[in-house]
């Protein structure tokens, strides 16, 4: 249970503001809310988050715990790295009505994002990969619905310093438990 609501709140935090969600609000913008957008944002959302839980399954195994830890604070410097270093992309101009365009956006976006990343340092630290694919799959969607269903909300100067603060705070994070991973070992 841990790892569900850890990755939860997690990618919630993380999520805001992130290229995916911001990709999705500015076609509801352009195109209103379209349902085919909506349900192919979730599906990529879900597939992303297997996919950072099943590399969780393959690598955790082969690690001791302290091992797994400092894994995991890499994974959550990845993410801070993440959300300081890249900014939502600018809204398209022509956006394309192509579904399958829009599935190979997001989930190039998502796969190196840092809600990813979370997933995968929290299914690693927690040794719980389906908990913490579920609670990032949940978490994602919650954001990704809430972008499709009220895009106005999203205003990307606004959310960018929001993206920042919340970056440096999962820097700040990982160096803390890095630190304290190697002081102990």
């Amino acid at each position: 249970m841990t790892g569900f609501i850890l990755a939860l709140v997690g990618v919630l935090l993380s999520g805001l503001g992130a290229r995916d969600q911001m990709t999705v609000a500015a076609l509801s913008r352009r195109q209103g809310a379209r349902p085919g957008v909506l349900l192919v944002a979730i599906g990529v959302c879900c597939i992303s988050a297997s996919f950072a839980g099943y590399a969780a399954m393959l690598i955790a195994p082969l690690m001791t715990a302290p091992a797994r830890l400092f894994l995991a604070a890499i994974a959550l410097g990845f993410a801070g790295g993440e959300a300081l270093v890249l900014s939502p992309p600018r809204a398209p101009k022509e956006p394309t009505l192509s579904l399958g365009a829009l599935a190979a956006v997001l989930l190039a976006h998502q796969l190196t994002d840092a809600a990813r990343f979370l997933i995968f340092g929290i299914a690693i630290a927690a040794d719980a990969r389906l908990p913490a694919s579920v609670g990032g799959a949940l978490g994602g969607a919650l954001l990704l619905a809430t972008a499709w269903s009220a895009p106005e909300w999203f205003d990307r100067q606004r959310l960018a310093w929001v993206r920042r603060a919340l970056g440096l705070a999962m820097l700040l994070t990982a160096l803390w438990l890095g630190l304290g991973v190697m002081r102990n070992a």
